[in-house]
């Protein structure tokens, strides 16, 4: 009885030993930023609008395999689009912004160059819980709920990020849409996007 109860115990604390040890492997932080996103094209056909200047905001989840190779996971609010100016109406007022909200979740690759820089690549799934446009960006009350975009967009990011010592980070990323955001448009989403985060 006792010797069981003893390779119960060895065992017992042998899990626990490895579930600390992968446990430490986990990092979790916060990031938010500014995006810089619009819809673009190779066809020369296709006029690419003007950007939109919006907001991103989630949650960073990092499993590392090594001192040099981790994965990561977010999960994270991002507001794209696109904004129309005063080029494509006789109207010198003319001025509107589609508005277009997603949940952005990639799957990242990173990868540690030197102490605290390091490169991330890999990719990422939106699903778009809003969509808009604003006839009169300057004014409130000129929105009006639009269903042209997609609900899902296909992406690939990649960026570069510096971490400090003591966790926090500073961030700038690319993704470009790999699939249409509209039906036969020849549209893609492209966002530049820069920001601070925070790894607990």
């Amino acid at each position: 009885m006792k010797t069981k109860i003893l390779i119960l115990s060895m065992l017992f604390s042998g899990a626990m030993m490895t579930a600390q040890e992968t446990f430490k492997k986990f990092n979790f932080g916060v990031r938010s930023g500014l995006n810089i996103a619009t819809v673009v094209s190779e066809d020369d056909d296709f006029d690419n609008p003007d950007a939109r200047f919006g907001a991103y905001a989630g949650l960073v989840f990092e499993y590392r395999f090594s001192e040099r190779f981790s994965l990561l996971t977010e999960a994270f609010y991002s507001q794209q689009g696109f904004s129309l100016g005063d080029d494509v109406s006789l109207d010198d007022d003319f001025d509107a912004e589609f508005q277009v909200d997603y949940i952005q979740v990639p799957v990242l690759f990173k990868v540690n160059i030197i102490k605290g820089l390091s490169a991330h690549a890999g990719p990422q799934i939106g699903f778009k819980i809003n969509e808009e446009v604003d006839l009169d960006i300057t004014e409130n009350g000129g929105d009006t709920e639009t269903d042209f975009f997609n609900s899902t967009d296909f992406q690939l990011a990649t960026g570069a990020q510096y971490t400090f010592d003591f966790g926090l980070f500073v961030q700038a990323r690319y993704t470009l849409g790999l699939s249409e955001v509209i039906e036969d448009s020849e549209g893609h989403n492209s966002i530049f996007s820069t920001g601070v985060g925070f790894m607990f």
